[in-house]
């Protein structure tokens, strides 16, 4: 398995890839269309890409300083945030989400942040039981205008290896 960043031309595929992950999992089918569109974010974020026999299979948006939709708060300067980290269904439980985060860490590190942040929700089990495995922290839920919960979750992180 490789983790790299996103081509243009694989724009497309990693957001079907993506929402897929994502199917099932969110009650906002117009979140999905969103999720689906990676050229929208990639000239603002880092796309992440696990790639297995040359085939995509997963997917994470780093937001290292800006973000996924540009009316949010900026980031601090020490922050980056994990988005839309989803593993195609068939490809689940072989680490290859965990693969996603490890490597965003590093990137995060590498440009100087020293903690990483991210959102999931109640219904992410597998995702939620992974991010305690690397040492993410929960922190307070944020709860969306309609009443939508997401669950917090940080680590610190230490500096980049030289």
């Amino acid at each position: 398995m490789e983790i790299r960043e996103a081509t243009e031309a694989e724009h497309a595929e990693t957001g079907r890839v993506t929402a897929e992950a994502y199917r099932g999992l969110v009650r906002d089918q117009a979140y999905l269309g969103r999720i689906a569109d990676v050229a929208d974010r990639a000239a603002r974020t880092v796309i992440l890409v696990a790639v297995e026999d040359g085939a995509i299979v997963g997917s994470l948006t780093l937001e290292l300083s800006t973000r996924v939709n540009p009316s949010d708060d900026p980031l601090e300067g020490h922050r980056a945030h994990i988005r839309m980290l989803g593993v195609l269904p068939g490809a689940q439980g072989r680490g290859i989400g965990r693969a996603l985060m490890l490597d965003a860490e590093s990137r995060a590190r590498t440009a100087g942040k020293t903690e990483m942040t991210l959102h999931t929700t109640q219904h992410m089990a597998a995702a939620r039981a992974m991010y305690a495995a690397l040492g993410y922290e929960q922190t307070p839920d944020e709860v969306l205008p309609d009443g939508f919960v997401l669950l917090g979750y940080r680590k610190e992180l230490g500096a980049a290896s030289v």
